[in-house]
């Protein structure tokens, strides 16, 4: 059933809560602003939502598109997407809870299901998402390919790199130690996999515990891809019973030998990016994870 649009807004109504307000069918009653460029929304009939602004039309699709993405599998608790335009989206805000060792088994089995159902390549975006799509505040191109060695290599790695040793972070010496690890990727990958599900951008932060112990993903940037790239991520800085999630996932669909020996090569990617947002304190710990793969 469409929703109905208030007829009118209280006086000094901010654009967030206009957003809200249109995506809802809801009057605002408060704002709550929760730093950089998002805002949580009190609407008229109790339920909070989350407001969030951005630069461009990709980054609110690409967004969108990635939520009901991974909703539509029925594997793991995403927000509901109330609605978007070039600049605003407005998904549901999750209740604060915290994780027990039960509830992050139970996420372990949960993004096994996820990475199961697929995607129809690697680099392939959500249906109705955009190519020029985002990882947090970097650009991310999806591009399909068919080998995840030279996908990842390409599409996943080489950009952020480049773009490190354009801004002079990362020197032309250094680039060739990263460059070396992708070049041995098809010895260092491990077996082949098809194509997972993945949500793209799995730091701890986009996992939110709600109140039952339920594990809520937001902020995605959703695409086919190799599932250890996602538990790589969890890895990264650090989840919550992180041991209990990774049983959870080893009992519902077993890594393949060697996975820990790996989880450096996966965080190449978002170390990367991260040097290329936030400097040389990433770049360092990329090089390392490119030493210890050469060293494999």
């Amino acid at each position: 059933m469409p929703r109905q649009v208030p007829q009118s807004m209280p006086h000094g109504t901010s654009r967030a809560s206009s957003a809200a307000a249109r995506f809802t069918g809801r009057h605002a009653v408060e704002e709550r602003p929760r730093g950089g460029p998002l805002a949580e929304v009190v609407l008229d009939d109790g339920r909070g939502v989350m407001v969030k602004q951005a630069d461009t039309a990709d980054a609110t699709s690409a967004e969108a598109a990635g939520l009901r993405w991974l909703a539509g599998t029925d594997t793991v608790a995403v927000p509901e997407v109330h609605g978007h335009d070039t600049r605003w989206l407005v998904t549901d805000r999750v209740p604060d809870g915290r994780a027990t060792a039960e509830s992050a088994a139970r996420f372990g089995r949960d993004l096994a299901a996820l990475h199961a159902t697929g995607a129809p390549a690697f680099g392939a975006p959500p249906p109705g998402g955009p190519t020029d799509a985002f990882i947090g505040l970097a650009p991310m191109r999806n591009v399909p390919g068919t080998d995840w060695s030279r996908w990842y290599a390409e599409h996943r790695v080489l950009p952020y790199l480049r773009l490190a040793v354009d801004d002079g972070t990362v020197s032309t010496t250094e680039a060739w130690i990263v460059e070396k690890t992708l070049d041995r990727l098809p010895d260092l990958a491990g077996p082949a996999e098809p194509p997972a599900r993945l949500h793209g951008d799995l730091w701890t932060g986009n996992v939110l515990w709600g109140p039952d112990g339920v594990a809520w993903l937001i902020d995605p940037a959703a695409h086919g891809g190799h599932r250890e790239t996602d538990l790589a991520m969890l890895h990264l800085f650090g989840a919550p019973h992180l041991e209990g999630i990774l049983d959870g996932y080893q009992e519902a669909a077993p890594l393949a030998d060697g996975w820990r020996d790996r989880v450096p090569l996966h965080q190449l990617f978002p170390l990367l990016v991260h040097t290329a947002l936030f400097g040389r304190g990433y770049a360092e710990q990329a090089l390392a994870a490119a030493r210890a793969q050469l060293a494999r």
